[in-house]
């Protein structure tokens, strides 16, 4: 049988992954949430995606996605109110820090790319706890240039009536352009949520992770 992927996205309970902490503390947390060698990424809000050949392999990359046939590695991206999107598939999964100037970048249509030139097929999304539209007001001129490649549906308003932005609307565009047509949403928002934690609602700096893998 081939190997299975397997998804995770966690909440404040299993602690923070946030970078800025002692190596033995975060390694500890990270293997009490997923027990395998983990690839986690220096996150610059781009379109970069590293290819990792094994577990652990191309950790701390300046990138904001990863994929990988290999079971057993955990491939990882950080988040506290971007979109932390999962990818599975019949033998490769991926995983992608997309924030709306990730989103802007084409970091989730790379992400399937490098899938599926490692051989992919019937790629799924997963989408992790994020920011909604209710809560994240947004500029004009921010938002025109996500309109421009995302479309109009990013377009929405905030639980108080100013503009927003739409995080899973610019997901589900980014997908739809890339041909994938399944996405699996938690549907949390960070900002509501008591249990995750959020940049922009309490000035967290905790991190949560978002974590894929093929089982060995």
């Amino acid at each position: 049988m081939p190997p299975r992927p397997r998804v995770r996205f966690s909440s404040a309970a299993h602690g923070s992954f946030a970078l800025d902490q002692p190596a033995d503390v975060l390694d500890a947390t990270r293997r009490a949430f997923v027990d395998l060698p983990w690839t986690w990424l220096q996150q610059v809000h781009g379109p970069t995606v590293v290819v990792v050949d094994g577990p652990g392999d191309r950790a701390g990359a300046t990138a904001d996605a990863a994929v990988t046939a290999t079971p057993g590695a955990a491939l990882a991206v950080y988040t506290a109110d971007c979109a932390p999107v999962a990818f599975t598939s019949d033998s490769v999964v991926g995983i992608a820090h997309a924030g709306w100037r990730g989103l802007v970048g084409g970091v989730l249509q790379a992400t399937v790319a490098a899938m599926r030139e490692l051989g992919a097929q019937g790629i799924e999304a997963h989408l992790g706890p994020c920011i909604r539209s209710r809560c994240y007001e947004f500029g004009a001129a921010d938002l025109e240039a996500a309109t421009v490649r995302l479309g109009p549906n990013v377009v929405a308003s905030t639980a108080w009536g100013t503009q927003a932005f739409d995080l899973t609307a610019g997901v589900r565009a980014a997908l739809a352009q890339a041909h994938v047509a399944t996405l699996v949403d938690t549907g949390v928002c960070t900002a509501c949520s008591p249990v995750h934690y959020s940049h922009r609602a309490r000035t967290d700096l905790a991190r949560l992770a978002g974590v894929v893998w093929l089982e060995p």
